[in-house]
């Protein structure tokens, strides 16, 4: 597999399992998924996202899968250059999603216009670091490798 093709493989699959982890998830506490894509645009818009209707929640699917397309990038990329992500590349792949929670929590979320800058807490700590472990980082590393992120479990 090509570098591009790694990197939107990973990207895609990523992407798609932590917004399908989100939509159901929140889902059961009665949040649409139309509010669960504004709440991502809602990192350029703030509270105002929830204005937008179906624009900013269309918006925020296209930011949501540009930084998951970007995530997979910096790691192929770093995949590529450093051979010890080559072995036992799961496990570097869910320490990767570990760092990914970190950044997005510590890091992008208190600096976005909604300004979240507390990490989430009991359940959904274990959930929040659980879909970025094994449903971004996994995939992506995956990807990496140059398999089908879901065939080479």
């Amino acid at each position: 597999m090509t570098m591009i093709t790694r990197v939107l493989a990973g990207g895609l699959v990523a992407g798609f399992l932590d917004i399908s982890y989100a939509i159901i998830v929140y889902g059961f506490k009665g949040v649409p998924p139309v509010r669960i894509f504004q709440s991502v645009a809602g990192g350029l818009y703030g509270r105002a996202t929830y204005d937008g209707g179906i624009r900013t929640a269309l918006q925020g699917g296209l930011l949501h899968f540009a930084m998951a397309l970007v995530m997979a990038a910096v790691f192929v990329a770093a995949y590529d250059r450093l051979s010890f992500l080559q072995k036992k590349t799961p496990l570097w792949g869910m320490a990767y999603g570990l760092g990914l929670f970190l950044v997005m929590y510590l890091v992008v979320m208190p600096l976005s216009a909604i300004g979240m800058i507390r990490i989430p807490h009991g359940g959904y700590f274990l959930g929040a670091l659980f879909a970025h472990c094994c449903l971004v980082g996994l995939p992506i590393a995956l990807a990496a490798r140059g398999r089908r992120p879901i065939a080479a479990l």
